[in-house]
C-alpha cells in the first residue's frame, strides 16, 4: 500500500496506473459499440444529430407537393401559393442504465465483468430506442393513435390483404406473396418513394419467408449474405428482423389464443429521430458506498413526419 502525507507526492495521487478499471472513455467506447451494434430501427429512420444544441423542440418543415399546370398562349403562369406546415419533435426521451460497483467487487471480480455491464448497458439503450420509435407505427395512417389505423392490415386466409382489428387474426392468416404485393401497392398509390423502402419483421415471420422457396430465389433476394439483421431484399425493398417488433395483440385477447405482433413497412423519411445527446458513460466514486456509481445514458426524441408513409402487418406471433 502506498501512502504519504498530504499534500504527499506522486504516491497518493489516484491516477490512471491506479484507477485503470474505471476510465470513463474506455466505458464509453465500449458501450457505443454494443449501442450501435444492437440498434435495428433507429438506423433505418431519419436521423436528425441535435447534439450540443439547446432547447427540447425541433420544427421540422412539411411542405406541400406542388403541380404542374398546363401553360396557355399569351396569359401568365400559375402561380402556387400553399401555406406549408410543419411537424413538431419533442426532446423529452431521457434513458439511463447505472450500476453501484462496490470496491470489493472491483478488486476481486475479472475483467469480463465490465465487459458484461458495457455490453449490457448499450443493448438496454439501444432496445429503449427501437421501442419507442416502433410505439411510432400507431401513428401511421390516420394517426388514431393505436394498432388499428387506416394504414393497418392483416393477410386473410379467405380474403387477402384486409383491415386490421382486434380479435380478427387467426392462426390460418400466414403471410403470402399476394399479400405483400397488395400492401406495396398501397405504398404506391400512396406516392411514397421506390427507394428508402424498409419492411421491419419478427422473427415468426422471419421463418415463414425464408420457408418460401419463391423468396430465397436469385430472383427475390440481392445475393447478399446476412447483414446483421438486414435478410434479403423482396421486390426491391429491404428486410430487417427485430425481437422488438411490438405485440399488439396479446394471446388472452385473442379468441384462439395467439399473440399478434406488427411489422412496419416504411420509408425511412416516415419517422424521425431527433439525438440530442448520444450514448454517454460517467463514474463517479461513492465514498459513502466504498464504491463506483457508473452511469450511460441518451436524450432523444422522436415522431412521425409522414404517416401516410408508413403500414402495418399484423402477424401471428
Amino acid at each position: 500500500m502506498s501512502t504519504a502525507t498530504f499534500p504527499g507526492g506522486s504516491g497518493s495521487i489516484v491516477a490512471k496506473t491506479q484507477a485503470d478499471k474505471f476510465i470513463p472513455e474506455i466505458w464509453s467506447d465500449e458501450v457505443v459499440a454494443a449501442y450501435k451494434k444492437n440498434l435495428v430501427l433507429a438506423n433505418l429512420v431519419n436521423k436528425m444529430s441535435m447534439r450540443g444544441k439547446k432547447g427540447d423542440t425541433v420544427h421540422i418543415p412539411k411542405p406541400t407537393r406542388g403541380a404542374a399546370a398546363a401553360k396557355a398562349a399569351n396569359t401568365a403562369v400559375t402561380i402556387q401559393a400553399d401555406t406549408e406546415t410543419e411537424v413538431v419533435v419533442s426532446i423529452d426521451q431521457h434513458w439511463e442504465y447505472s450500476r453501484l460497483i462496490e470496491d470489493i467487487v472491483e478488486t476481486q471480480a475479472l475483467a469480463s465483468l465490465r465487459r458484461f455491464y458495457t455490453q449490457d448497458a448499450g443493448y438496454a439503450l439501444a432496445k429503449k430506442v427501437d421501442d419507442v420509435l416502433f410505439t411510432l407505427g400507431q401513428a401511421f395512417g390516420d394517426g388514431a393513435s393505436d394498432w388499428t389505423h387506416s394504414n393497418s392490415y392483416f393477410i386473410d386466409a379467405s380474403t387477402g390483404l384486409t383491415a386490421y382489428a382486434e380479435d380478427t387474426v387467426t392462426t390460418s392468416d400466414v403471410f403470402t406473396d399476394d399479400g405483400f404485393r397488395k400492401l406495396i401497392q398501397l405504398m404506391d398509390d400512396a406516392d411514397v418513394p421506390m427507394d428508402g423502402r424498409k419492411f421491419v419483421i419478427p422473427p415468426s415471420l422471419r421463418n415463414a419467408i425464408m420457408g418460401t422457396t419463391r423468396y430465397t430465389s436469385s430472383d427475390f433476394v440481392d445475393g447478399r449474405g446476412v447483414q446483421t439483421v438486414l435478410i434479403g431484399s423482396l421486390y426491391g425493398i429491404d428486410i430487417f428482423v427485430s425481437s422488438n417488433c411490438p405485440v399488439i395483440e396479446t394471446a388472452a385477447a385473442n379468441s384462439v389464443g395467439d399473440a399478434v405482433k406488427a411489422a412496419l413497412l416504411f420509408h425511412t423519411d416516415t419517422m424521425v429521430l431527433a439525438e440530442q445527446l448520444g450514448v454517454r458513460s460517467q463514474t463517479q466514486y461513492k465514498q459513502e458506498y466504498l464504491a463506483d456509481l457508473y452511469t450511460s445514458d441518451t436524450l432523444f426524441g422522436v415522431k412521425t413526419v409522414r404517416p401516410e408513409a408508413g403500414f402495418v402487418l399484423a402477424v401471428n406471433a
